[in-house]
């Protein structure tokens, strides 16, 4: 059984995709280009070109399904704001921002309306919300 989660460990890496695609792609693209310059021709620089295509690319699936995730979140949040938070914040939800909502997910049943006010009272974007959390609710379903 893993530790429970908080603030502090709520980071997730995935490891094949930072820890060997992200690197290897990164060395890959760096040496084709390097070897474009030391020896140009059409041929390296092709290579160099498709070296920076895969890494964008990597990059961009990454970036694809993170922005899925907050839809989703996004989503999941509002519903469960519509049935924890009283009466009076019901109507604000609809002023809460992706950033927030994500923030908020962490937030206990007990805790989000405090959260909540807090949040839009103040301005407060994702990572703020995120530090003033007493009652961690963990999310082991990110990507």
């Amino acid at each position: 059984m893993s530790a429970p989660q908080t603030y502090a460990t709520h980071r997730r890496f995935e490891p094949l995709h930072h820890f060997v695609l992200l690197p290897f792609f990164l060395i890959t693209t760096v040496a084709t280009i390097y070897t474009a310059v030391r020896r140009p021709a059409l041929g390296t620089l092709w290579i160099a070109l498709l070296a920076l295509a895969v890494l964008a690319l990597a990059v961009q699936v990454r970036v694809y399904s993170l922005k899925v995730q907050d839809r989703l979140i996004r989503l999941e949040e509002r519903l469960r704001l519509a049935q924890v938070l009283p009466a009076d914040l019901q109507p604000r939800i609809a002023e809460l921002t992706t950033r927030q909502l994500v923030g908020l997910r962490f937030a206990s049943d007990a805790e989000v309306a405090d959260r909540v006010r807090e949040a839009l009272q103040e301005k407060l974007d994702g990572e703020a919300i995120k530090k003033r959390i007493q009652t961690w609710r963990p999310d082991e379903f990110r990507v």
